[in-house]
């Protein structure tokens, strides 16, 4: 019976992986769309949602196996049930690599985003993503709490293209409706950087049976 839960998990592990590799795709072509203001790149990643949302179902169907017919024990439970709340947060990752194509698709925003520096935000949270997901598949501690840290330095990248935005609307020729659709876009890689922070979360939980709401909850 092991040895089927042990195999299970495995499959469960390289779902994830896969799952994870599809957000990381997203989201870079996110940024290589807006810098090459490619429309038609914009749509197949907003096609690519529903092969997210799908991997999100699959996952959900093999993790309740696991738990209603291999009857886990304390720390296998933990892992499976972290495994659930995790894929929620990855498929809101889908959707908002989508919202920002959706954005692209209408726009034409790649001189401003340049100088905006808008790549290394999306390069940030890609790395937060692909950290959060090889933490949970190694039960890396250390690196889940890294990506937990990394969270201040996307806010902070945030913050510094809100400001940039700010001042371009006064001082940029960019028209203001190109200004604030890139603020859009710069949010909505801000809240990528939050949901991979929630998988880090959840990775921190399923090693130590403590998550930070409990933590809070305490204090």
């Amino acid at each position: 019976m092991r040895d089927v839960f042990n195999a299970q998990l495995e499959e469960m592990h390289e779902m994830l992986i896969h799952m994870g590799t599809l957000c990381e795709t997203v989201i870079d072509g996110t940024y290589q769309a807006l810098m090459k203001e490619d429309r038609e790149s914009a749509a197949n990643i907003i096609a690519k949602d529903a092969e997210i949302d799908q991997m999100e179902r699959d996952i959900e169907e093999l993790c309740l196996r696991l738990l209603l017919r291999q009857q886990p024990v304390a720390s296998d439970m933990r892992k499976v049930s972290a495994a659930l709340k995790m894929i929620t947060d990855m498929e809101r990752i889908g959707d908002q690599a989508a919202d920002i194509a959706e954005i692209i698709k209408t726009g034409t925003l790649k001189a401003p985003a340049e100088t905006l520096g808008m790549g290394k935000m999306a390069q940030s949270t890609m790395k937060m993503v692909r950290d959060s997901i090889n933490s949970f598949v190694n039960d890396d501690l250390e690196l889940a709490r890294q990506v937990i840290n990394s969270d201040d330095i996307v806010d902070g990248e945030f913050s510094e293209i809100r400001h940039r935005l700010a001042e371009g609307l006064v001082n940029s020729s960019a028209s203001q409706e190109q200004m604030l659709d890139l603020l859009m876009i710069a949010k909505y890689y801000e809240r990528i950087g939050d949901h991979a922070t929630n998988i880090a979360e959840w990775v921190v939980y399923s090693i130590t049976g403590v998550h930070k709401s409990a933590e809070l909850a305490d204090k």
